[in-house]
């Protein structure tokens, strides 16, 4: 099922369609919200409700038991979801890296008075990370690799972002990869980055997705359509206005004005970059994360 091309839908007279969708309060998903504000979905006869949750862990199960229709998750935890046949598609991209070395949404920090200058001097190190076996430590040993460090010597610590700088500043770990708007709160104490992961992975690498039950997609099949159609346009739409999708990110989260107008936003485009997607399934085999080469041509639209 692809995502559409945006225009062109027949909404079903009568009552809109209830949709709820499981997402997570980040930068990430500026988009389905300016979306669900500028009256996307429901010109396509979608009454949209976002539900935040932890993360994709939480997020799957929720979509698969039919709680939600529709969930956000990282392109690594549905690699490891599909490698555990678990019925899932993906219908529309999420978003991307920037593709700017040194200038993305997410990277690798270090102390000042670190001695750590580069990702080749990582391994051997405590890096933390939100959670194990998914995209941020993925293409954390991408850098090292790229700096031809080796990977498997990588510590890693699993801990939440937002105590990420101040265990950074404590000395707790030597490393954190941190995502916006915890990666500027660690520089204005001072860290510096040493890589910038999700652009060292792959070129304008998409770093998550929305997707669906495969039992809700033979159920629904218009109603998915039309979904995945009000998605590429609020995609589309906030990659093409960055102040209008920071202005929507002080809705849903809790960061303040100030410090929004100075974050590094991600990428929103509507096409799936599949390129940089098989990259992180071939990461997730080469570092034992998958047991198997992974099936994208049953797990992508």
């Amino acid at each position: 099922m692809a995502c559409g091309d945006g225009g062109g839908a027949t909404p079903a007279p009568g009552r809109r369609d209830q949709v709820t969708v499981g997402v997570i309060a980040i930068l990430d998903v500026a988009p389905i919200h300016l979306g669900k504000q500028k009256g996307f979905f429901t010109s396509r006869n979608i009454e949209l409700t976002l539900t935040n949750a932890q993360g994709g862990a939480a997020i799957v199960p929720a979509v698969l038991s039919g709680q939600f229709q529709f969930g956000f998750s990282n392109v690594v935890s549905l690699l490891l979801a599909q490698s555990r046949n678990l019925p899932l598609k993906v219908v529309c991209n999420g978003n991307n890296s920037t593709g700017v070395d040194g200038e993305d949404f997410g990277s690798v920090l270090v102390k000042a008075d670190s001695p750590i200058r580069a990702a080749a001097d990582l391994p051997g190190r405590s890096v933390a990370v939100n959670t194990l076996q998914n995209i941020v430590d993925t293409t954390v040993r991408a850098s090292v690799r790229k700096a031809g460090g080796d990977p498997r010597a990588l510590r890693f610590v699993e801990m939440p972002f937002p105590d990420m700088p101040a265990a950074l500043q404590g000395g707790r770990v030597d490393a954190a990869f941190m995502v916006e708007p915890f990666q500027s709160a660690a520089r204005a104490q001072g860290a510096r980055s040493v890589a910038t992961s999700y652009v060292d992975a792959a070129p304008d690498l998409t770093v998550a997705l929305y997707f669906t039950s495969s039992a809700f997609l033979e159920k629904e099949p218009d109603l998915a359509r039309r979904f995945g159609e009000a998605m590429r346009e609020s995609l589309a739409y906030a990659n093409d206005n960055p102040d209008e999708a920071r202005a929507v990110i002080g809705t849903y989260t809790q960061i303040a004005p100030e410090v929004i107008a100075d974050l590094t936003l991600p990428k929103w485009p509507p096409d799936i970059n599949r390129t940089s997607v098989q990259t992180l399934a071939d990461l997730a085999l080469q570092d034992g994360l998958l047991t198997k080469p992974a099936n994208l041509a049953t797990l992508l639209p």
